[in-house]
Parts: C-alpha cells; sequence; structure tokens
C-alpha cells in the first residue's frame, strides 16, 4: 500500500483538485503571460508606426513652411524693388518741380495762358497777333504774375505727388494679389 492509499477519499479529491488548479493556474499565468507578450508586441508596433507617421507630418509641415517662407521672401523682394521704383519716381518728380520753380523764380520761365480773342464782353481786346519779338505763333497768351504761377506750380506738385502715391498703391495692391 501506498502513502496515498492511506489518506481517506474525501481528502484525496480535495488533494487532486489543488493540485489541478495549482497547474491549470500555472497554465493560466503561463497563457496570460504570452497574451501579455503578444499585446506589448502590438503595443509597440502600433507606437513605431505613430511615430514614424508623425515624423512624416513633421517633414511635411517644415518642407510647407520653407516653401511660404520662399513665397514671402520672393514678395519682400518685388515689394522692395516696386518700393524704390516709387521712391525713384517721386524724387524724380520733386527734382523737375524744384527746377521748375527754380525757374519760375529767376524770370528764366514765365508762364502764360491762352485768351479768348474773340471775347470783346470782358473789355479786354487783345489784338491776335503775336509781338515780333516772340517765338508764340497762334492763339494769344497772357503772362501770369510769377507767384500766382509759383502756386500753380505747388498745387501741380502736391497733385502729382498724389498721381505717384496712388500708382504706388495701385502697383502694390497688383503685387499683393497676383499669385506667383
Amino acid at each position: 500500500m501506498s502513502a496515498i492509499d492511506l489518506i481517506p477519499t474525501p481528502y484525496r479529491v480535495i488533494g487532486r483538485t489543488v493540485l489541478l488548479a495549482v497547474l491549470t493556474g500555472s497554465a493560466t499565468a503561463l497563457a496570460w503571460q504570452f497574451q501579455d507578450w503578444r499585446y506589448g508586441q502590438q503595443l509597440a508596433k502600433q507606437a513605431k508606426a505613430h511615430a514614424e507617421m508623425l515624423n512624416q507630418l513633421t517633414l511635411a509641415a517644415a518642407t510647407q513652411q520653407q516653401i511660404e517662407q520662399e513665397k514671402r521672401r520672393v514678395l519682400e523682394q518685388r515689394l522692395s524693388a516696386s518700393e524704390q521704383t516709387h521712391y525713384r519716381v517721386l524724387s524724380d518728380a520733386q527734382r523737375d518741380q524744384g527746377r521748375l520753380r527754380d525757374r519760375l523764380a529767376t524770370a528764366d520761365l514765365r508762364l502764360s495762358v491762352l485768351l479768348d480773342a474773340t471775347d470783346a464782353a470782358n473789355g479786354c481786346p487783345v489784338s491776335a497777333t503775336t509781338a515780333t519779338g516772340s517765338v508764340v505763333h497762334g492763339a494769344t497768351r497772357a503772362q501770369l504774375d510769377p507767384t500766382h504761377a509759383q502756386r500753380i506750380i505747388g498745387i501741380t506738385d502736391a497733385g502729382d505727388q498724389g498721381l505717384i502715391a496712388l500708382a504706388a498703391c495701385q502697383a502694390y495692391a497688383k503685387e499683393i494679389s497676383t499669385p506667383k
């Protein structure tokens, strides 16, 4: 007789159940460990795929940012060239206006206006012929007072500057709105 035969039957059933539970528990633990390992591999694959996707997105964003910076640099260069052109046109116009004012001040140049020789109602009959020393041919003209001529030149100067500024604004708006 063996030692197991001496143990009463209900205790044998309990022992077998405990032994089976221990063995089954080890199998269950082994199964859980295997599942944990497999799940860990899946998580590692997902993490790697996620990291690669983030890397690709970062590279795409960096490339897009470089493209936008290049567009901005090109636009800034074009606007700088446009601004230089505007400044040159404005300074040329101011220089020409200054020369014209100087010529008017030194009596080197006189401004004149056309007169209507047929309008006798004003009480200023003017002959339709030119003086012998004059190089003006055609309609009769009257010279303006130098101070009034200076005022007229000042008004035209302001108008010229306004037109130049308007042209610069239009060029700026056109430059900004046209994609290149």
